[in-house]
């Protein structure tokens, strides 16, 4: 199997700088499917092909392992893998070209982050899903495709087509970026990893495709056979590559200059508002109710003030995780004694919410469909009647600052509404007049003199007890 990545126009051969590959040299490097070959069929400076062969032992593969998984033990010496581009190819790429998939040119720095015109073409390619999957993982990232179906048998037409493709893809790209594509997209098409798949890979997944999978029309797709439909996996890499989004919509776009500072990621300065706030109401005993993976959570375990935290959360996995992400195994006693996990809905009366300092909504309302949040006000501020409640919400005026989103989207495709500062105005409003509360409105993030900052908060404090300090 073999794939070939070529680049054109002026300067080409800067193709073996960025992949630390001289085009004078064939190379070839041992990896876990067999052997893997490096060399150049072109180099000038107008165009370089780069090719990358591996040679596949299969038996070396299923010597004193089954293949797999495969019972029938005849297909794990007669099968495509020497023959079509798969995981192993990917596992091949990432080992070859790790140096340039991780973005690092020593001996030409000037050449990271250029754009440059490249062709790739993996003449054998399983497609599970045909040329229309093909196109729909790849389109989105801006290549061209042409992904040509391949006969079962050419001298016998009548039998119809393989599920095999001949791809090509052609764009303008940064070259670690396309790698990143191939290495996570040929074991999607392929959709049959050669090896176990484990919570290594929801990091290797991460960590390769962090800076475009979040944006991906069919990021649920990849991901699920990204890591061979494993929930307990597929959840905790959609976690990870939501909260990847976050940090990446509700950040400043442009690179900050010499002129401009650089700016925190408003998901830490939410959390720094939210703290800050509790700390000002003399709150010990908090509930985040809506805690999802347990970010909020981290924080306030981390400070001796809360003697008291419950994360609540109405997914049972969404709280399995906040248990991996605390490593609730191995915190101290001391926290460990803090913290409870709790499964319920902030749509329900649940008397074991009651009784407590604060309650803390982060980013959690513009999940819920409008006609549900006066049963979110009767619970929380007319059943669980704390002496605090915080919300945090979008602001979506401030939405034309993200040159990412497009006009008319909402930052998350799971958000059922973003209001303007008058909208959540007008509900904090009715809220506090109606349950007793008296809310004071903040701004989270850059406070734009146009359309305000990005976030949103309200502090509510029942009417019986002072108001908090805010700074």
């Amino acid at each position: 199997m073999y794939l070939t990545l070529t680049s054109s126009g002026g300067d080409a051969t800067a193709l073996g700088y960025l992949l630390h590959k001289h085009p004078d040299r064939a190379q070839q490097f041992s990896v876990s499917a067999g052997v893997a070959h490096v060399f150049y069929p072109e180099a000038n400076d107008e165009r370089c092909t780069v090719a990358l062969m591996l040679e596949v032992d299969p038996v070396a593969l299923v010597r004193g392992r089954r293949y797999g998984g495969d019972a029938f033990a005849l297909s794990q010496y007669v099968n495509d893998r020497p023959y079509a581009g798969s995981s192993m190819l990917a596992v091949a790429l990432g080992k070859v070209f790790r140096t340039a998939m991780a973005g690092r040119c020593d001996a030409r720095p000037e050449l990271l982050g250029q754009s440059r015109d490249l062709e790739i073409r993996v003449p054998v390619l399983p497609a599970s899903g045909g040329a229309e999957m093909v196109r729909a993982l790849f389109e989105p990232l801006g290549w061209a495709v042409t992904a040509q179906a391949l006969p079962l048998d050419e001298e016998l037409p009548a039998w119809g087509d393989s599920h095999y493709v001949d791809l090509r893809l052609r764009g303008t790209q940064v070259l670690a970026e396309a790698l990143s594509h191939l290495y996570v997209l040929l074991p999607v098409l392929d959709s049959s990893k050669h090896y176990w798949v484990s919570q290594d890979e929801v990091e290797k997944l991460v960590r390769a495709a962090g800076d475009w999978l979040p944006a991906h029309p069919a990021r649920e797709l990849i991901t699920r056979r990204y890591l061979a439909h494993q929930p307990d996996l597929v959840a905790t890499a959609v976690s990870r590559l939501a909260e990847v989004d976050d940090l990446r919509t509700e950040s400043v776009e442009e690179a900050p200059s010499e002129e401009t500072p650089v700016r925190r990621p408003l998901v830490v300065q939410r959390k720094e508002a939210v703290l800050s706030s509790l700390r000002a109401a003399g709150a010990a005993r908090v509930v985040d109710l809506g805690c999802g993976e347990g970010a909020l959570l981290r924080e306030l375990i981390g400070d001796p003030r809360f003697s008291e935290v419950v994360g609540v959360d109405v997914s049972g996995r969404a709280l399995g995780l906040a248990e991996r992400r605390l490593h609730l195994d191995r915190m101290p006693d001391s926290q460990r004694a803090r913290l409870r996990l709790l499964q319920s809905s902030m749509t329900y009366t649940d008397d074991r919410l009651n009784g407590y300092d604060a309650i803390v909504l982060t980013e959690v309302i513009e999940h819920l469909d409008t006609d549900r949040l006066p049963a979110l006000e009767s619970t929380v501020f007319g059943h669980a009647r704390p002496r605090t409640v915080i919300v945090t919400t979008p602001n979506v005026e401030h939405n034309v600052r993200y040159e990412r989103l497009a006009a008319g989207t909402m930052r998350h495709r799971d958000h059922r509404f973003e209001w303007t500062r008058a909208e959540f105005s007008d509900w904090v409003t009715g809220v506090g007049r109606r349950t007793g509360y008296a809310p004071i409105l903040l701004p989270v993030g850059e406070d734009d003199p146009t359309v305000g900052p990005p976030t949103q908060m309200a502090v509510f404090t029942r009417s019986d007890q002072p108001a908090p300090e805010v700074s």
